[in-house]
């Protein structure tokens, strides 16, 4: 599992091995730890031309070594001295080595973006400089964070240095694992300068394939379709038939053991054409008598906000069993949170405008700060949430925040939001909590997403069709 933590946590961290070491200890291995990742990307670092990027602070200071180093093995290493002060021992060392200060930013084949650190927050002071590294033809590695982003939340409040390597000290930080920060860090280098047994617990945390095969239930010789998870899936209208076809599609080829599918006469042609797997009660009523007993429920995609649609979903919420809340059902819970107030788990699966709604805060809001809405959600409705986009969050309150760094960008296109809330439901049925469902889910489902895209677009179907082989490749 890859962790990360925020700043405080880094800070606190670093102060209690630094008081077991000699002064500098620390520095000494992040900018050994900085120079052999700026080496290994450089054709030859003699003769190469490396330009530094120096603020005030201790990140400035990891960059003056580091160009110290790199200077001595033949490099010419400039430096922009871009704070009131630089940090002392560093700007020495640099000096010593043979490297030089200039006035203003110059082409380089590499540029370390030392500007500022993990303290820093709000609007960059060195705007016009992150715009030159950012549009610069040279490679771009930012030191700990880059320039702009938040370390603890992944916040850009204006401009910030987009880099290709991220180099971070000690540990990953949240903001490089959640967008918009993540967007800026490119590859992820973390650099071991000894913090492992002094940090805490983590701020946020990702899944890998291990975690998810480890997590993932497997049949044995004793299951049989009952064992394996029987998911119930409310969804379509005679609008969004595809809807329901593409939820049970993801739930029977994520593993389900049976498929209880519930709706309106169209959306049930559909379905049965399309998987004769599924057994299906068309809905001629609001009531949900005779449907059978099911170990989770999939609520919502495509399903409508009518008065029927609102009966099904009192019924579906009032049962004892895991609830999966997408799509249409999010509108609904939306106009009466009251809907939520259940003993049992619930699991909600929207996007950035369907938490919004649901918490009364701008959509864009949302997207600029998604950690700290997601887990304002969760707290405030008392569920668990899977926060889709282009960083899928899944926040539980006094849990760690998971984010699934699996997905393509083709994965942005109708219909895949249906597939992975079918998949969810898959995995409740079969026993994972709503904290796991979520974060499996989202991981076999953006992994499906760049098996079926290979680079190219794909359709919704087509990620459904990959979600066996997604799990294959966990093995």
């Amino acid at each position: 599992m890859r962790t990360a933590y925020t700043a405080d946590q880094i800070r606190a961290a670093e102060l209690a091995l630094m008081a077991r070491l000699p002064p500098g200890t620390l520095m000494d291995r992040a900018a050994a730890g900085l120079a052999a990742v700026c080496a290994g990307l450089l054709l030859r670092v003699y003769g190469s031309r490396v330009l530094l990027l120096v603020g005030s602070g201790d990140n400035g200071g990891d960059a003056l070594f580091a160009g110290a180093l790199l200077a001595r093995r033949g490099a010419r290493v400039s430096a922009v001295l871009a704070g009131s002060s630089a940090h002392a021992a560093g700007l020495e060392a640099f000096r010593r080595a043979g490297g030089r200060v200039v006035p203003a930013f110059e082409d380089a084949d590499l540029i370390v973006d030392g500007l500022v650190g993990i303290g820093g927050s709000g609007p960059l002071r060195y705007a016009s400089l992150a715009r030159l590294a950012s549009s610069a033809s040279g490679i771009v590695v930012a030191v700990d964070v880059p320039s702009g982003v938040d370390a603890s939340t992944g916040r850009v409040a204006g401009e910030a240095v987009k880099a290709q390597v991220t180099v971070t000290m000690g540990a990953c930080k949240t903001g490089l694992l959640v967008d918009p920060g993540a967007q800026y860090a490119g590859r992820l280098e973390v650099i071991d300068i000894g913090l492992g047994t002094y940090l805490p617990d983590p701020d946020v945390a990702a899944l890998t394939g291990a975690d998810v095969e480890d997590l993932v239930p497997r049949p044995t010789v004793e299951s049989d379709k009952y064992r394996r998870g029987v998911v119930g899936i409310a969804a379509g209208s005679s609008r969004y038939t595809g809807a329901a076809v593409l939820a049970v599609g993801g739930a029977l080829r994520a593993g389900a053991g049976m498929v209880r599918y519930v709706g309106p006469s169209e959306p049930v042609a559909q379905v049965r054409s399309h998987w004769p797997e599924a057994v299906i009660t068309e809905l001629s009523s609001p009531s949900l008598d005779g449907v059978g007993r099911v170990q989770a429920w999939v609520l919502g995609p495509g399903f409508g906000t009518d008065d029927r649609a609102r009966e099904v979903a009192a019924q579906v919420l009032a049962s004892d069993v895991p609830v999966l809340v997408d799509a249409d059902a999010l509108t609904l819970v939306a106009a009466d949170r009251d809907l939520l107030r259940r003993s049992a788990p619930v699991l909600i699966t929207p996007h950035a405008g369907e938490l919004g709604r649901l918490l009364g805060v701008p959509a864009e809001r949302i997207e600029a700060s998604r950690l700290e809405y997601a887990r304002r959600a969760a707290a405030e409705l008392g569920v668990t949430v899977l926060l889709k986009g282009s960083t899928t969050v899944i926040a539980e309150e006094d849990r760690p925040a998971r984010v699934n760094l699996t997905g393509t960008p083709y994965l942005a296109t109708g219909g895949t939001g249906d597939v992975l809330a079918g998949v969810a439901g898959a995995l409740l049925a079969a026993g994972l909590s709503t904290y796991d469902a979520g974060s499996c889910a989202a991981y076999l489902h953006g992994l499906a997403g760049r098996i079926a895209s290979d680079g190219a677009p794909l359709a919704a179907a087509d990620v459904a069709a990959a979600i066996p082989e997604a799990m294959r490749s966990l093995e």
